[in-house]
């Protein structure tokens, strides 16, 4: 029986994390949960998974919390706050597997302290690999944590590279559907609203990583991700855009041969298989109906009408810090065009302004300098849309 801690219990991740322990009940137990406010769903899940702490990262809303758990007739477990209770449930003796599904930056310091504290980390943070992919890698071999992604096309290129040595990898190949956007007009985008952006035409997630769908910056982000995960350079990253987003993702090894993993868009496949790794158990996910699968249709993203993906290669050559400056100006600018204060093409704008302002980007060889990086990052990205608007 194997004790995890998830980071994030109440967004989509956390939630699919849950059901899958439901399904392996044999297998998992939750020693911890957390949330930052979603205290009336925390309390829900702490009656049906009984875990023995959680914590809260808004520590006004413990009392509210402690109602939710009264009314439910339960009694609240022992309850932890702020950072300094994220460290605590994701490197407690008890704990064999952190589910690392905070939503942004917020979710580095209990990845980091994860990975520190020699943890199994299935990680669906992205941004913890984009902000600090080279430190959290340095990190995780003197401690010996294995760090597993949850993103379905890194999950896809982590199962197809159990077929070769790493040394026989020609490169490795992310898939896109293309977003909501993929057949507009780039004249068309500038006029585009929050409703259109968010309704993504294959997968149902939150709020950024939905706009990040739309501008294609979650595919950049994704390929500064996949060259810490699997210390593969970024020049032999590729993002083809495929509709059907039944291929998750593809390697391509020295022989010529590419293998692909293939399924159905549920996000209960990829939280098992890091769950379970390195077994494969039975899952309640419906499997690829192969009569139903049709056309495979592939094709290279347009840069130049999506130009977030340009400009996340240019941060991985920049190095250090410039990732973390990537993120923080991307996620600054989804709340401001969300919120209807920039235009969906002021999004890239933003941050390429922020990589240029930054200049030089120091080396990413602690959380403090990354953090530094990230806060300056978000003061200059809402003075950058201050001015804009």
């Amino acid at each position: 029986m194997r004790q995890l801690t998830i980071i994030g219990s109440t967004g989509s991740i956390g939630r699919n994390t849950l059901r899958v322990v439901e399904h392996l009940s044999d297998r998992f137990s939750v020693f911890a949960l957390s949330a930052h406010s979603a205290v009336e769903l925390l309390a829900e899940q702490v009656a049906a998974f009984r875990p023995r702490v959680v914590a809260l990262s808004d520590a006004s809303r413990t009392d509210e919390f402690q109602r939710h758990c009264k009314r439910l007739g339960i009694k609240a477990p022992e309850v932890v706050l702020g950072e300094e209770g994220l460290r605590t449930i994701t490197s407690a003796p008890e704990v064999d597997t952190v589910v690392s599904a905070a939503v942004g930056a917020a979710g580095l310091i209990p990845t980091h302290a994860a990975v520190a504290a020699g943890k199994t980390v299935a990680l669906a943070n992205k941004e913890a690999m984009v902000l600090a992919g080279e430190f959290l890698r340095s990190v995780a071999v003197r401690s010996g944590s294995r760090i597993i992604p949850v993103d379905s096309e890194h999950s896809a290129l982590d199962q197809c590279l159990r077929s070769g040595q790493r040394s026989e990898v020609h490169r490795l190949i992310l898939t896109a559907s293309g977003g909501p956007f993929r057949d507009t007009p780039a004249e068309q985008l500038s006029r585009v609203t929050p409703e259109q952006a968010l309704n993504h035409p294959t997968w149902k997630m939150g709020r950024r990583i939905t706009i990040d769908s739309a501008t294609l910056m979650n595919k950049g982000l994704e390929v500064i991700e996949a060259r810490w995960l699997f210390e593969v350079p970024a020049e032999r990253v590729d993002i083809m855009v495929h509709p059907q987003s039944i291929v998750h993702s593809m390697v391509e090894f020295t022989d010529g041969s590419t293998i692909a993993q293939l399924g159905t868009a549920d996000m209960r496949q990829p939280i098992q298989y890091a769950l379970t790794w390195p077994e494969r158990l039975e899952s309640c996910v419906p499997r690829l109906d192969w009569k139903d699968v049709g056309r495979l249709d592939f094709m290279p993203p347009d840069t130049g009408k999506f130009p977030c993906i340009s400009l996340a290669y240019r941060a991985i050559e920049l190095g250090g810090t410039a990732p973390a400056v990537v993120n923080a100006a991307d996620e600054i600018g989804v709340a401001a065009f969300l919120a209807g204060e920039i235009p969906f093409t002021g999004i890239p704008r933003l941050i390429e302004a922020a990589l240029n302002a930054r200049g030089t980007h120091q080396a990413a060889d602690s959380i403090e300098a990354i953090l530094a990086a990230d806060l300056w990052a978000r003061n200059f990205s809402r003075e950058w849309v201050k001015e804009t608007v």
